[in-house]
């Protein structure tokens, strides 16, 4: 296939990564412990952590967890916030020779039951404030270990204080019951008495059951292997050199993580990303708390900043935010949905850094388009392949459409997963005769190899860079015994991008827009959660009875 794109690519940029350079992302790892032991790994509300007692603690987690008897790629799920202890236990998985399971803690207890059940996981790693909800479904898995953290396990003195506060004052910690179960702070204790035995782990090793709803809307792990990791990775850092390499250098580089570690966006190009480069990452806990996290924000000198558009936008809008320190911001890179025009405008301007964009998805580890990271404009596209990839617009028939025309994203690289865990037809929806993943989003590439996103082939909402499947909305709000039937779409929101809107048709007269959302709140994180209801007496529906979302989107406006 001709890369015909590779002449846009910046000086010193290679076409190609060797993606043999690590057989893991163990071998990753013990580098850079060795290499940046004296550097901060990570900081979390002022406490930081060095690569030396990266390796420490994630030893003796991972020696504590092999001392549970789990089998050589059994699954373990982490549950928790961007807290010191969760790239702790995340890299204490990987090193014990085990398939991570990362869980957003705001999962309500049907769709925590419903991963843990799938992915088969055995061991989970929980913060405090989630631990009722486990409690709720833990007698349906097969959770046989668990280990629960609090806020202040890592902090030090002031740790209890944070205790204290999110325990008694903010109330944050629900009563729950976990017999069996032990502390943080105590598993630690005792794997520093055990041995961390080096696990035989390779490239096609399984790394991460990382779940996504994928084109169907039905939850499923995504397989990416150790190769997979490693190699975005190194994509990744060959594409960024060129901003890098701009004077001033800077060593080591400050990455704001802001996004949550669960989320691929944030594991890859924060963590790992910042792992491989010997760099510090600035964990931020609630980056909703605009102020909380401004303040946290000045006290550092800023170096690479991963977000979604709208975690720009809203710090763009508050009056402190031109009191951060972004004099040496090399990088800021948007994902996980579009990146409007006039923040990246307005980014520039207060921040004097390009905003770039990235493209990709779960399954795809996730990078894989981005701008150049050497542009000296924001370009509204997602930019170029990176090293190692192949990008095809392709249409319904598999079959590539001429430059220019509209048609289904679909890569190929050493990135994109191996399938989707115990769902080998629903990974043969998504994967072509000649290996490329078919994205579900319509693109077009213009004859530079710039690709543009001009629609969703699937029916995703995107709120603030999470994707909502209709589906998964649809099936709780039609379980409730006044709704007859119900159809859910994305509708434009100036916070979120996108926020939930239903249609009901009910069964109930008496039923209420605040009974729908109140019943849905039970069951579905916040942000799945409607934001609006609308009652109609029927739904539109083609002439086999599929309800037409299509029908139900706002019109666009004709342009003049």
């Amino acid at each position: 296939m001709n890369r015909f794109w590779l002449q846009q690519y910046p000086d010193g940029v290679p076409a190609d990564i060797d993606v043999h350079q690590y057989s893991s992302l163990i071998e990753l790892f013990e580098e850079s412990f060795t290499a940046f032991a004296d550097r901060k790994a990570a900081i979390c509300m002022d406490k930081a952590i060095t690569y030396e007692e990266l390796d420490d603690m994630s030893a003796a987690i991972g020696a504590y967890l092999q001392s549970r008897g789990l089998a050589r790629g059994a699954r373990v799920a982490i549950m928790m916030p961007n807290v010191l202890q969760n790239p702790v236990v995340l890299t204490a998985g990987l090193r014990a020779g085990y398939t991570v399971v990362n869980v957003n803690p705001l999962y309500t207890a049907r769709e925590l039951e419903h991963q843990l059940k799938d992915s088969g996981a055995e061991a989970i790693i929980i913060l405090e404030n989630f631990a009722t909800t486990l409690e709720e479904v833990l007698p349906r898995t097969s959770i046989k270990h668990v280990i629960v953290g609090t806020m202040g396990d890592l902090l030090g003195l002031k740790g209890v204080i944070v205790n204290f506060v999110v325990r008694k004052i903010r109330k944050m910690v629900p009563p729950y019951s976990l017999p069996g179960a032990i502390s943080f702070n105590d598993a630690l204790s005792a794997g520093r008495k055990m041995k961390l035995y080096r696990p035989n782990i390779g490239p096609n090793d399984i790394a991460f059951l990382q779940y996504t709803g994928g084109t169907t809307g039905v939850s499923k792990g995504a397989m990416l292997l150790h190769r997979n990791m490693v190699a975005n990775v190194l994509q990744i850092v060959a594409w960024t050199d060129p901003a890098l390499r701009k004077p001033p250098l800077v060593e080591p580089l400050l990455t704001v993580c802001a996004l949550p570690l669960y989320h691929i966006f944030a594991l890859t190009a924060c963590f790992l990303l910042s792992v491989r480069l010997g760099g510090t990452n600035l964990l931020i806990v609630n980056p909703r708390d605009v102020p909380g996290f401004i303040k946290e924000l000045r006290k550092h000198t800023i170096h690479v900043f991963p977000a979604v558009n709208t975690l720009f936008n809203g710090l763009l809008h508050h009056p402190d935010f031109k009191k951060v320190d972004f004099s040496e911001l090399k990088i800021a890179l948007g994902g996980g949905m579009a990146t409007q025009k006039t923040v990246a405008d307005k980014w520039l301007g207060a921040t004097g850094c390009v905003l770039s964009e990235g493209y990709g998805l779960s399954e795809t580890a996730p990078t894989l388009t981005s701008t150049p990271s050497d542009l000296a404009e924001f370009s509204g596209t997602i930019g170029l392949p990176l090293p190692s990839t192949y990008i095809s617009i392709r249409d319904d028939d598999g079959k590539e459409v001429p430059i220019g025309e509209a048609g289904e994203i679909c890569g190929k690289g050493p990135q994109v997963m191996a399938g989707y865990w115990n769902k080998p037809d629903e990974t043969a929806k998504v994967m072509t005769s000649d290996g490329f993943f078919r994205t579900g989003d319509i693109g077009v590439m213009s004859p530079d190899g710039f690709t543009r996103i001009v629609d969703r082939k699937k029916d995703i909402i995107i709120v603030s860079g999470f994707n909502v499947y209709p589906n998964e909305v649809e099936e709780v709000i039609s379980s409730h015994p006044g709704v007859l039937e119900c159809a859910a779409i994305g509708v434009p929101d100036a916070k979120s991008a996108e926020v939930v809107k239903v249609f009901v048709v009910r069964l109930d007269p008496h039923l209420t827009a605040q009974d729908i959302v109140k019943f849905a709140g039970k069951q579905l994180t916040q942000y799945k959660v409607p934001k609006h209801v609308e009652f109609r007496p029927e739904l539109p529906k083609s002439n086999v009875g599929k309800i037409l979302r299509r029908e139900l989107k706002p019109k666009k406006p004709a342009s003049a």
